[in-house]
């Protein structure tokens, strides 16, 4: 298995290059968002696209790369990269009038089919949280689906509903998360799964947003 990790200029990036390169027992790439081109990612089996500052338009290729390769490869957000996930299906972001900042709240859980990244993590979970921006639910594309949410209705995690795109809003790799480690062993595990079995080809235009 082949891992990428996208790494937006933070200081968490190498938290997860730990976690996986635990599962995994073997080393992973990681380059910064302006130091790979498009081309490069075409060997990889997972990309990760870490937590970082700002918003995704002000991080590198990540907006491209998620619309070039969606259906393609495993694609993995977290905060900062879950949010991009979010905005290249169409979805807003919007400002939050309280930072989380290294702040522990309830996860809740929404069961789903064939759940991937929470499979044997309870209904109800800690999760560190580290943004001021979120997606803006009303604005979410039907394609996209909510696997977790805080407790006032925050979208803290989704999933493509047909694509292997998943992402987080809160830091599975923070100290402060539960289960963290299980979310991305399952994450792996499903990466190793689909390698396993042929997939279908590409089909073209499955983000109609710019």
């Amino acid at each position: 298995m082949k891992v990428l990790i996208l790494d937006n200029y933070d200081s968490f990036t190498y938290n997860l290059v730990h976690y996986i390169e635990e599962e995994l027992g073997t080393s992973i790439d990681v380059y910064r968002n302006d130091q790979i081109n498009l081309e490069a990612v075409a060997e990889y089996d997972l990309v990760v696209l870490s937590p970082g500052p700002g918003v995704p338009a002000d991080a590198g290729i990540m907006p491209e790369l998620i619309r070039r390769y969606a259906g393609e490869k495993v694609i993995f957000g977290v905060c900062l990269g879950h949010q991009a996930i979010g905005e290249a299906f169409g979805a807003s972001l919007h400002n939050l009038a309280e930072v989380h900042h290294g702040v522990e709240t309830d996860m809740l859980r929404r069961p789903t089919d064939d759940d991937v990244l929470f499979q044997d993590v309870p209904d109800r979970f800690r999760a560190g949280r580290y943004h001021s921006w979120v997606i803006d639910p009303d604005t979410l594309p039907a394609e996209l689906e909510v696997t977790a949410t805080d407790d006032a209705g925050g979208i803290m995690a989704l999933r493509h509903r047909e694509l292997p795109i998943f992402g987080v809003q809160f830091h599975p790799e923070s100290i402060m998360t539960e289960h963290g480690r299980l979310m991305i062993k399952n994450l792996l595990n499903f990466v190793q799964d689909r390698r396993k079995s042929p997939q279908p080809e590409r089909s073209e235009g499955k983000i109609s947003h710019p």
